[in-house]
């Protein structure tokens, strides 16, 4: 208990409270990671939406425009 009480003289009125991802930056370590983990979501769901349209275009497209060849 005596490291906690030092932390607590060594910090004063920022004891407790969450720590700064940048300094100058009013964003805490939690909320850049929730960041970083919605960011990443987003960015496999467009990697998939991408791979659909382009199987839709690429094979799915021909097949049925087939019977309008000339």
């Amino acid at each position: 208990m005596g490291e906690s009480k030092r932390r607590k003289t060594a910090l004063g009125e920022k004891y407790g409270q969450e720590e700064k991802f940048i300094s100058w930056l009013p964003l805490t370590k939690k909320q850049a990671d929730d960041a970083y983990k919605i960011t990443t979501k987003g960015a496999w769901f467009g990697i998939g939406a991408l791979a659909a349209v382009w199987f839709t275009i690429r094979f799915i497209g021909p097949a049925f425009g087939w019977w309008m060849v000339e």
